[in-house]
């Protein structure tokens, strides 16, 4: 602006500030209008964030909850306080188990074991031989170069860098007499068992040969297979480690008790679809707590909420209500009971009678295709999708943010140029103002002098 801020010659108006008071009260209209509209896009804006959270965890606690019904859980038990064997339930990626209802009497007659076998006594120093070593294990085979001249030590070293912990590893014992080389089967069982051959170099890897039933190693550990009975049918398994003997359990062998039978129960296990029906609870009463504060009028204060009177949330408000109140006799007999002011409330205890009288019921109700679940999971979508009521009005609410935003910075640049022509307006007028005032001067200074000649 092209103004000089000091009082003007003319007028002596100080023309800056009259002109920024003019300027401010023609603004302060549009400028009001435009805050006012934006700080109720904003809070609106923020509230529908706020709702859109609470719709998503209970659109989250809903999908748990439906797993847990449609997937269903197993526990183990186990008779007396057994130590001869453990049970676990396992489960897939997606949560599935193949295990079934079912009890079963199991006797661990014998564990399974590795082989270890070990070597004459040698010198720490001594060189024992060169050439290839070739393991034997199952159907894998492994092939050791030893260099010339090495020593127990650094042929234990080269089998255990060869066979990176797969098949074999060897150690050194050094006893009374010298080093011996061990050498123990990684895998369990027959199995696993080694037969260990020499090629090559000048023989003396002979000495760290196993046939099976011979060579230059001592066998010092037979290889074993574990053993156990369940109802009377025997499984051998080369693992103490059984995961297909009873289906979706895997049985973890500790001690052999032959003769000692213990009984394995698997039962059904509803304590995660509890948790998650309790937590399902929570989050639909969160979310019908802050629907009913976002529209809420304070009459006490006079204060209207974000959104009092909004459409969109008297809608979601409805919807939740309505598919509450189509399943309320089916809730209501696993324990899950509509309050008057529309939230749930959960009774474990009918929800465990409820499951142990028919297991099928809380799948029919709560699992993926269960008829409440479907039906809300298809609602909470409707409102949170892409193309959902929430989505589109959030995106409505941000586009005016925006254009409010740009039309603030349309009336900062009108509002430059109402400056400017007052100022030249205003300079205009002062500059005739002090014309008029040097005539005046001079007519002044002509009238005084001619009266001094008279």
């Amino acid at each position: 602006m092209a103004s000089s801020s000091l009082a003007a010659v003319g007028s002596g108006l100080d023309i800056p500030t009259l002109v920024a008071q003019l300027v401010a009260a023609e603004r302060k209209p549009a400028e009001t209008r435009i805050n006012n509209q934006g700080t109720k896009a904003t809070t609106q804006l923020s509230a529908l964030g706020n709702i859109k959270n609470s719709l998503s965890s209970l659109q989250s606690a809903l999908e748990a909850m439906a797993k847990s019904a449609t997937n269903g859980a197993y526990k183990t038990s186990i008779s007396d306080t057994a130590t001869s064997f453990s049970a676990t339930v396992v489960t897939d990626s997606n949560g599935k188990t193949s295990a079934t209802a079912g009890t079963y009497e199991v006797e661990v007659v014998r564990l399974a074991q590795s082989q270890k076998l070990s070597s004459g006594a040698f010198g720490a120093d001594a060189k024992v031989g060169d050439g290839k070593l070739t393991f034997a294990w199952g159907e894998e085979t492994l092939d050791v170069d030893i260099a010339e001249g090495s020593t127990l030590t650094q042929i234990a070293a080269a089998i255990n860098k060869a066979a990176g912990g797969k098949g074999v590893n060897a150690t050194i014992i050094t006893a009374n007499d010298g080093q011996h080389l061990v050498m123990n089967a990684v895998n369990g069982g027959t199995e696993g068992a080694l037969t260990v051959t020499a090629s090559g170099g000048n023989g003396g890897l002979s000495a760290l040969t196993w046939d099976g039933t011979s060579g230059g190693m001592t066998e010092n550990i037979a290889p074993a297979n574990a053993l156990v009975r369940v109802d009377g049918f025997e499984r051998e398994s080369s693992s103490n480690t059984i995961t297909d003997l009873l289906p979706g359990v895997t049985l973890t062998l500790n001690k052999a008790e032959e003769g000692t039978k213990r009984t394995l129960t698997v039962a059904a296990d509803n304590s995660g679809l509890k948790i998650n029906t309790q937590a399902f609870v929570a989050a639909y009463n969160t979310t019908v707590g802050l629907l009913k504060s976002s529209s809420a009028y304070d009459a006490t204060n006079d204060k209207a909420s974000a959104l009092t009177g909004d459409s969109l949330v008297r809608g979601l408000q409805q919807q939740l209500r309505g598919e509450a109140s189509a399943s309320m006799l089916d809730l209501k007999a696993l324990g899950v009971t509509v309050n008057k002011d529309g939230t749930l409330a959960f009774s474990t205890t009918t929800f465990d009678a409820k499951v142990a009288e028919d297991p099928s019921a809380a799948r029919k109700l709560l699992g993926s295709d269960g008829s409440f679940t479907s039906s809300l999971s298809a609602m909470l979508k409707t409102n949170l999708g892409s193309n959902g009521t929430l989505t589109l009005r959030t995106n409505s609410l941000t586009k005016q943010i925006s254009k409010l935003e740009k039309d603030l910075d349309d009336l900062d640049a009108r509002m430059e140029k109402v400056s400017a022509r007052y100022t030249a307006q205003f300079t205009a007028m002062d500059t005739v103002v002090a014309k008029m005032q040097s005539t005046s001067d001079y007519l002044s200074q002509q009238i005084s002098a001619l009266n001094k000649k008279s």
